[in-house]
């Protein structure tokens, strides 16, 4: 070797080395979080009301084998209870007409369908009073592909007799017990011009005649609304039923995370995620304390839609990312509203027309294909917590336990990595985004029984469980052969990243270690064998 090859040697010696401690020091410098828990200091029972309810489109959707069989799904894995969803009174559900004479006639043949299939999975139905009828409407102002009408009732009687016509059937069909474990909401976003062509005023004359015709029929069946967008109309509502001795069982609003526009059905203004960390949440811990200030304080709180974002075409809905943010805003909501119902469980959702590639930015937690998105393991992961849960100071983390003495840690990073307002959703979600190692997570729990466990690991984040990513890794191909979609599936199914035997000693101890990036999800179960 010659004298100048062994100084090139000794300079790239030095250099490797000086770059291995900048490693070294870039490594050490990344934060260490720990989760510090006891398994005998417990909280209380979980709050479960992010499986109380979820959304979907539109009612005739719900007559489809695909959507009733990923319904079914998302009910077995997500555990929700109650589901919402527009246009049961449209026409494509065939529900009212008039005779020559103007008289009307009613037919509940879609709604029977939809409904049993409904219950027989063990769900309930979130009723939405929606939309009008066109042989009832008093113009033809209408929204969506599907053509719902948006306008007041020409004869508001005829309204009130079709509502109390439905519940009526509804209670002859499935009995008042049932019925009575339903909500009644009326109409949807009556704040909006898109939504409601008439006034506030006008909509609170629909509120006591549907109100009125619900509670005809039994007393004790739920109504509320005024199920509006932004959170408005709230205070307004309960002031209103009680000036005329109206009943209010609940109140319903909408809530989504972006920081421009409304009622953007095709995406085509661009959104921009708020960075404000209490962005939505604050909403929701607003909302009840309207309600709790007001005339009627203790009202149930329904957040019958809420996500990342209101248009279904907003790509953040198919990334790694949403996973995150679902759980950090109800993880902020805590106990403020009775339920959070996710828009929506599929992406077999037509408002803007059937769309025309498998991952489209649909609300989705699953998409055409069955193709499971990061959004759905966030509530499968969030369902397979325990019943109880213990004290916990780690603000981005839930910890439980199970009546069979094993432990369930669902953890998260959630970061906003969208530059500052200088690039639209639209633009931003759709490229290949490497997730910034956050450093790591440690979990130390303390008097946990001794005796054999099985440790369970589950992840989703950047490549994992991230069908999206995949997807891109493909080309984004405007459509999926069947191979494409079983390769998407199979890298996505949601196994566990580790699986091992442990023996917890007589120390009565638990630690583990877990590396983590930008808005990367955990679940870490641990079952009692």
């Amino acid at each position: 070797m010659t004298r100048n090859q062994l100084k090139t040697a000794a300079l790239l010696t030095v250099l490797l080395t000086v770059c291995q401690l900048m490693d070294a020091g870039a490594q050490s410098a990344l934060p260490e979080r720990t989760i510090r828990l006891d398994f005998n200091r417990i909280k209380g029972p979980m709050n479960t009301m992010f499986r109380e309810c979820v959304g979907a489109g539109r009612a005739n959707e719900g007559l489809r084998a695909d959507w009733q069989a990923q319904l079914a799904e998302v009910r077995k894995e997500c555990g929700f209870k109650y589901i919402r969803m527009h246009g049961l009174l449209t026409d494509d559900m065939g529900v009212y007409r008039e005779d020559k004479h103007g008289n009307p006639e009613y037919n509940y043949q879609y709604v029977d369908v939809l409904t049993d299939y409904i219950l027989s999975i063990g769900m309930k139905p979130f009723v939405e009073l929606g939309f009008m009828p066109e042989a009832m409407a008093s113009g033809r102002k209408t929204i969506f592909w599907w053509r719902g009408n948006v306008t007041p009732p020409k004869d508001y009687m005829k309204w009130e007799a079709l509502i109390r016509n439905l519940t009526e059937h509804f209670t002859e069909r499935y009995g008042a017990d049932e019925v009575k474990t339903w909500y009644f909401e009326v109409w949807n976003e009556p704040n909006l011009d898109g939504f409601w062509a008439g006034s506030q005023e006008e909509y609170f004359k629909l509120y006591r005649h549907s109100a009125a015709a619900v509670k005809s029929v039994n007393p004790e069946y739920r109504v509320g609304g005024p199920a509006t967008a932004g959170a408005a109309w709230e205070v307004e509502l309960i002031d209103f039923c009680r000036r005329n001795d109206l009943p209010l069982d609940f109140i319903s609003t909408h809530a989504y995370g972006v920081k421009q526009g409304y009622l953007d059905e095709y995406g085509n203004s661009g959104t921009v995620l708020d960075r404000n960390p209490m962005s939505l949440a604050g909403d929701v811990l607003n909302s009840r304390k309207e309600i709790d200030g007001s005339a009627m304080p203790g009202l149930e709180l329904h957040y019958t839609e809420w996500s990342s974002s209101y248009t279904p075409a907003d790509p953040i809905h198919d990334s790694y990312h949403q996973a995150a943010y679902i759980l950090d805003k109800i993880k902020r909501v805590g106990d403020a509203a009775q339920s959070m119902s996710y828009w929506v469980f599929t992406d077999i959702f037509e408002e803007p027309g059937p769309r025309f590639t498998p991952f489209h930015g649909g609300f989705g937690l699953i998409n055409y294909q069955s193709i499971r998105k990061p959004a759905f393991y966030a509530y499968q992961f969030m369902n397979r917590l325990g019943n109880t849960e213990l004290i916990n100071a780690d603000s981005c983390s839930w910890a439980c336990r199970d009546d069979r003495g094993g432990v369930q840690v669902l953890l998260w990073d959630f970061t906003v990595t969208l530059p500052e307002d200088s690039v639209n959703n639209q633009e931003y979600y759709i490229q290949d985004l490497p997730a910034r190692d956050r450093g790591s997570v440690k979990i130390q729990m303390s008097r946990i029984p001794p005796g054999p466990y099985t440790l369970e690991v589950y992840k989703v984040g950047y490549r994992a469980n991230d069908a999206y990513t995949a997807y891109f890794d493909m080309g984004r191909p405007g459509q999926l052969t069947k191979e494409q979609v079983r390769k998407i599936k199979t890298l996505n199914d949601g196994s566990p990243v580790s699986s091992e035997k442990i023996l917890v000693g007589n120390q009565n101890s638990f630690e583990r270690t877990l590396p983590i990036r930008e808005n990367d999800v955990f679940l870490v179960v641990l079952k009692k064998q």
